[in-house]
């Protein structure tokens, strides 16, 4: 990591390891109004960015994302850096949430928080992305608009999953918890209801 962003007090006994998603760096909207919700709950939040984000901060231009291999090695080497250990919470926005998943056994972290996991692309079902949730041992919640193209609940309600993993679901939300105007709520109700689901995870998280 040569950059971060660190929300919450220094000396708080949990921390949230937070990664951004394929599309949107560290600092866009959603992972700011996040990482200072839960900061606010006493939480410390880092958020940092793979190599392929940080690469385009630096030359202006775009990208695809790394390989897999260089997401998982970036989030373990992120970990380290954050200090591990049960205290620690890690977790991302879609794919950062998703790597945040493959690592978290082998790091033994205290949790995983996804929001918006990319359970497959958008119109492609055949294409799932849980072979590795199905035996995962690391408490874990997944927040997920029902209105997710990239996994509804007729669909994620089929999926073999771990015991392990908790799924919360943001009413009429979609991949970033943004409703419909006719539902009734708005992107702040999902964003706040989305916080408060993860400050309370970390708050009661103790690994395995």
């Amino acid at each position: 990591m040569t950059g971060v962003i660190v929300d919450g007090p220094k000396t708080a006994a949990k921390s949230f390891l937070f990664a951004h998603g394929a599309g949107a760096p560290m600092d866009s909207a959603f992972m700011q109004r996040v990482a200072e919700g839960v900061a606010a709950s006493g939480v410390r939040v880092i958020r940092f960015e793979f190599p392929y984000m940080e690469r385009r901060r630096q030359t202006g231009k775009g990208g695809a994302p790394d390989p897999p291999r260089v997401l998982t090695q970036s989030f373990r080497d992120a970990i380290k850096e954050a200090g591990g250990g049960r205290g620690l919470v890690i977790g991302g926005k879609s794919m950062g949430g998703r790597i945040a998943s493959m690592v978290a056994d082998e790091a033994g972290v205290g949790g995983v928080v996804c929001l918006g996991y990319p359970f497959h692309p958008p119109g492609k079902l055949e294409k799932t992305r849980t072979d590795h949730l199905e035996n995962l041992r690391t408490p874990t919640v997944i927040l997920q608009g029902t209105r997710d193209s990239f996994g509804l609940p007729e669909e994620v309600g089929g999926y073999k999953l771990s015991s392990a993993i908790r799924i919360e679901w943001i009413e009429d939300g979609d991949h970033s918890f943004k409703p419909r105007a006719r539902s009734g709520r708005t992107e702040e109700d999902n964003i706040r209801a989305a916080i408060a689901l993860v400050a309370e995870f970390i708050a009661s998280s103790k690994g395995v």
